[in-house]
This record gives C-alpha cells, sequence and structure tokens, in this order.
C-alpha cells in the first residue's frame, strides 16, 4: 500500500458517521447490513447515508453486493488489514516481535468477519 491509499482509507475514517457506519459493519461481520437497516439503526437520511458508504466503499473499506432489491454493504476485510499492516510495518523500531500479539489478533478477527 502507498501512502496516498492510506491517506484515503484513514480519511474516509475521520467524520462521525462513517466511522459510526464503519464500526457497525465491523460488528456484522461478511454478512453485512442492507443499506435501509443501517439508515434505521443510525437514524440516518437516506441521502446522506449513501454519499458515506460510496466514500467508505471506494476507499477500499467496504464492499457492496446487490441481493434482490437491496443493496448489501459489508466489511472489505483485506482492505482493512491492509491498512493496518501498513500502519505497523515499521512497528517498535525495528522489533516487529513486540507488535506480534497486536498484528495476531487483528489479522485473527479480520478472518473471522
Amino acid at each position: 500500500m502507498d501512502i496516498s491509499t492510506a491517506v484515503t482509507r484513514l480519511s474516509a475514517l475521520a467524520q462521525d458517521s462513517r466511522l459510526q457506519i464503519f464500526r457497525l459493519l465491523i460488528e456484522q461481520g461478511r454478512d453485512g447490513l442492507a443499506a435501509g437497516k443501517i439508515a434505521k439503526q443510525l437514524h440516518a437520511p437516506h441521502n446522506t447515508l449513501s454519499t458515506h458508504l460510496a466514500v467508505l466503499t471506494r476507499a477500499g473499506l467496504l464492499t457492496s453486493t446487490r441481493r434482490g432489491r437491496s443493496i448489501i454493504y459489508s466489511i472489505d476485510p483485506n482492505g482493512i488489514q491492509a491498512l493496518f499492516d501498513y500502519l505497523v510495518q515499521d512497528c517498535c523500531g525495528g522489533r516487529p516481535e513486540l507488535c506480534a500479539p497486536l498484528t495476531a489478533t487483528t489479522h485473527k478477527n479480520l478472518s473471522q468477519q
């Protein structure tokens, strides 16, 4: 991952509503939620929600799938893991073993999603 992609992904999360959406979808795992259910749970207007979902999807943090008349949004574990790996790649002054518990937990949690 390059710095531009990392900044895009971090910028996508650096807004209240988008961070709430992201955290809600992290809880749901790969099953995700329909856009309407996200709007209902977060009390968000549909038009602004679609904008936020588009930003998170373009950033590589979410995926969308059409199921019938609904669009289901879910986390993109690969995009999230790539960002996390980028953030900690030079962890602990060249002593990556110090970060191993942190990175192992993240890999495990995302693979279970």
